[in-house]
């Protein structure tokens, strides 16, 4: 086999773009089922107020504050219409039908729809899509800036999640504790996560090494000799499938297992696929002439730059300094366009779980409980496999007890629950209050822990709760009359 083709990345750049492609539509579909929920009209936090407000705060800069397309229009169809255009987007990435476009699309829309349904996409998964999906607007396979540029981006992924579980200094990290209590209050467990945290502490403790192994050490091997590059690979591809296994994070492990194909080139891609893909025309990556000649340019000057930059965010991390003036500005910038982000899962474990309970009542004295669709509830309701969809009420739910900066948008979506509205209702797996929305809420909060073999082969339950009372910020609230 030549030297020519261990350094080509045609075919991996290709297949990379298609599987880009299915990412987004993942994403696209998953939100669209759920923003008219969030952020419309009758949302828990209505879109149009929202850009009214900052509006009111800003001049004309508010539009590069907060770059989204709806400052034209916010309406619930327009909101929805961009969904189901991000899905077109992505058909067309993955069919190769005017792909460049298409990439530019899916990144101006997701953008736009990130700052749109915050809080509920402020997370770390949606910054990493649009960052990918920046760099990929401008990839073609002659351009080795640009696969180096999602090296790059995948070893600061890796290592910044390693680095920041040190800076926290959370001594579950440190003493190798962490995945003694991550299985059981992780923000939404499948049922692999019961079976897991039953595990011997000692084999955890190997777990929780061999996380901070692959996450501070192996994203270093990206940047040796192939046959290196091949194990940094598979060792955080190994790391994925596991969190697959035992986790309901959405497409983020997916979208970093398609990054890992930069670590292999066209010979070794081709010893993992059927011969008949090995030289389809379909299988081409996006390209142009104007693209190709300007890459060799553009291409270099912007790996140079958002080198710089990801080295800044990367020292920000690890010394807690904060850069100002125009250094300051810049990163700030390109974290508003998601183009350099910073990484950091899980840096701090939380414990114990704490989940809120919502009840409204018609009369104060007779309570019905709200359900969610995912989140825990009832103690005999088995934990779901969801992946790779994210619902985004859920998930927002298990911060609320953790900062009170979520209190704002929980309050909200309490009164439109007093308010019965049926866009935020379709988010719930259950309304007790289908014809009359109740005169009273009430929220109690409970510890909840997974039970043992022997609880539950006796009562059939996988959780077991305590009682905490009140959740005292927001502890009763009235429809007004």
């Amino acid at each position: 086999m030549s030297t020519s083709e261990q350094s080509s990345y045609q075919l991996v750049s290709a297949v990379f773009l298609r599987l880009l492609g299915v990412i987004y539509l993942i994403a696209f579909a998953s939100l669209g089922v759920q923003i008219e929920g969030l952020v419309g009209s009758q949302g828990i936090i209505p879109l149009g107020e929202r850009l009214a407000d900052i509006a009111l705060d800003t001049g004309i800069e508010r539009y590069v504050q907060v770059p989204t397309l709806f400052w034209i229009n916010a309406g619930d169809a327009v909101l929805t219409g961009a969904a189901g255009a991000g899905c077109l987007a992505a058909l067309l990435i993955i069919l190769s039908i005017g792909q460049r476009a298409a990439l530019v699309a899916a990144f101006l829309l997701y953008l736009s729809l990130v700052h749109a349904a915050q809080p509920f996409l402020s997370f770390q998964w949606d910054t990493l899509l649009l960052e990918t999906g920046f760099l990929a607007m401008f990839l073609t396979p002659r351009s080795r800036a640009l696969i180096w540029l999602f090296r790059w981006l995948l070893f600061r992924l890796r290592f910044m999640s390693g680095l920041s579980k040190l800076a926290s200094g959370d001594p579950t990290w440190s003493g190798l504790l962490a995945l003694n209590t991550y299985f059981e209050v992780q923000p939404l467990p499948n049922p692999a996560a019961w079976y897991v945290h039953q595990w011997p502490e000692w084999l955890l403790k190997i777990g929780t090494g061999g996380t901070l192994f692959v996450e501070l050490i192996v994203p270093f091997m990206m940047f040796l000799p192939r046959r290196w590059r091949f194990t940094a690979a598979w060792l955080t591809i190994l790391w994925q499938v596991l969190i697959i296994a035992t986790s309901n994070h959405n497409w983020i492990n997916f979208l970093t297992i398609i990054l890992c194909l930069f670590l292999f080139d066209d010979r070794a891609l081709k010893r993992a696929l059927p011969a008949f893909m090995h030289n389809r025309a379909g299988w081409r990556a996006a390209s142009g002439r104007t693209v190709d000649l300007l890459v060799p340019a553009a291409t270099g000057l912007l790996a140079a730059v958002l080198f710089v930059i990801g080295t800044l965010k990367i020292y920000e991390l690890g010394t807690g300094h904060r850069f100002e003036g125009l250094t300051g500005s810049v990163l700030k910038y390109t974290a508003v366009y998601s183009i350099v982000n910073k990484y950091h899962v899980f840096p701090t474990m939380t414990t114990p779980r704490v989940e809120l309970e919502v009840l409204g009542s018609h009369d104060g004295d007779n309570w019905q409980p709200y359900q969610f669709k995912h989140k825990p509830d009832r103690l005999d309701e088995r934990p779901t496999f969801i992946i790779p969809h994210q619902p985004r009420l859920d998930w927002q739910m298990w911060f609320v007890t953790l900062h009170p900066r979520h209190l704002p948008w929980f309050g909200s979506f309490l009164e439109a629950l007093l308010e019965g509205s049926p866009a935020v209702s379709k988010l719930l797996a259950h309304n007790p209050f289908p014809d009359e929305p109740p005169r009273y809420l009430r929220v109690e909060a409970h510890q909840y822990n997974f039970t043992n073999y022997a609880e539950r082969e006796r009562t059939g339950n996988w959780w077991k709760r305590t009682a905490l009372g009140p959740f005292m910020p927001l502890p009763r609230m009235e429809r007004p009359e």
